[in-house]
């Protein structure tokens, strides 16, 4: 008979998705208060994101949004979220599983968590497998009618990301 045991990486992930589902409802419920927004990566071939076709066709892989001035309709199921963005002058529905995001970031405080994917997910299984990040990035006004990508955040002001690859067992 083999041994099991507590999988402690799991639930520690499982409550940081958790984090991330409170502070998009909260966003949802409230709109983002001061200086906050989200940058949101996540695997596009994972089962149930919902995403347009050139959209995927676009970033096959990952794929990068920014929440934080022009945002529409922000719902937050337990497993997934919906959120309407415009991508050239086009708004757009996606819908995003919990256990598609890689990588969540608030750059205002500093906060970042990045995340493996869950058991069971298409797609790579670690951060070195993945392709070099794609980003479609919608984060103000000028940027939505330019048609252009917004200036990224100084590494400095992005804070420090929380790997949990430290503690999973080998």
């Amino acid at each position: 008979m083999p041994t099991e045991y507590l999988r402690y990486d799991k639930m520690v992930e499982n409550a940081l998705r958790g984090v991330v589902r409170e502070a998009l409802r909260q966003a949802g419920e409230r709109g983002l208060p001061g200086n906050h927004h989200f940058y949101l990566t996540f695997r596009t071939n994972d089962a149930g994101v919902q995403i347009p076709d050139y959209l995927r066709d676009q970033y096959p892989s990952e794929m990068t949004i920014v929440l934080q001035y022009q945002f529409y309709g922000l719902e937050v199921e337990e497993d997934k979220f919906g959120v309407t963005l415009s991508f050239n002058n086009s708004h757009e529905r996606l819908i995003v599983p919990f256990a598609a995001i890689t990588t969540f970031a608030d750059p205002s405080v500093n906060f970042a968590l990045q995340f493996q994917p869950l058991g069971g997910q298409d797609g790579p299984v670690g951060v070195d497998e993945t392709e070099e990040d794609e980003v479609a990035e919608v984060a103000d006004e000028d940027t939505a009618k330019t048609g252009g990508t917004p200036k990224p955040a100084d590494d400095a002001k992005m804070g420090q990301v929380v790997a949990l690859d430290a503690f999973r067992k080998k």
